[in-house]
């Protein structure tokens, strides 16, 4: 497998969580963050974009402004990348596994797909010198705007998939943990 880095953006606002810190949750007993850096072992470099958190192997970056969103955090953590390869990720993806982001990198440039057929833009794989090229190129904010254009393969993730973007999800997870 060609070499890959992890950008994870773990730095957001977390409204519809209530407020609180969403990657420090638990599922299954393990923080949220936790388990989306063990699904990216193999990479050469984890980048995590958000606040310091003990315990992780990974080089942590701020966007500027702090919680100015995923394409400034895109921004800050493809500044630290060195692999010709990367994976994006949230930080909010408890059920990710090492075999989801192999399978994502079988292909140039991979979106999950969860399974009502969302493209899940946060749990991709990209060429690293594309999406700087693409990136230096946009002003929007959207990072459906900047990554759709790439026209990356749609990766069917399983039917049970989740972020969890509400209490209510991480409990969905919780359940499919056990």
């Amino acid at each position: 497998m060609e070499p890959y880095d992890a950008v994870i953006l773990a730095g957001g606002a977390a409204r519809r969580f209530g407020g609180g810190d969403k990657p420090g949750a638990k599922a299954g007993g393990v923080p949220l963050i936790v388990r989306v850096a063990s699904a990216v072992a193999g990479a050469g470099r984890t980048i995590v974009v958000g606040p310091e958190r003990q315990g992780l192997d990974a080089v942590f970056v701020r966007e500027d402004p702090p919680g100015g969103g995923p394409v400034p955090a895109l921004r800050a953590g493809l500044a630290l990348v060195e692999a010709p390869r990367l994976v994006l990720l949230a930080a909010d993806l408890p059920l990710l596994t090492e075999e989801v982001v192999a399978g994502l990198l079988e292909h140039p440039e991979a979106v999950l797909v969860d399974g009502e057929g969302a493209d899940q833009w946060l749990t991709g794989a990209w060429r690293t010198d594309r999406l700087r090229d693409a990136l230096g190129r946009y002003e929007g904010r959207s990072l459906r705007g900047l990554l759709g254009p790439l026209d990356p393969v749609r990766v069917p993730g399983r039917d049970d998939w989740t972020d969890c973007d509400t209490p209510e999800d991480l409990a969905r997870a919780e359940e499919r943990l056990k």
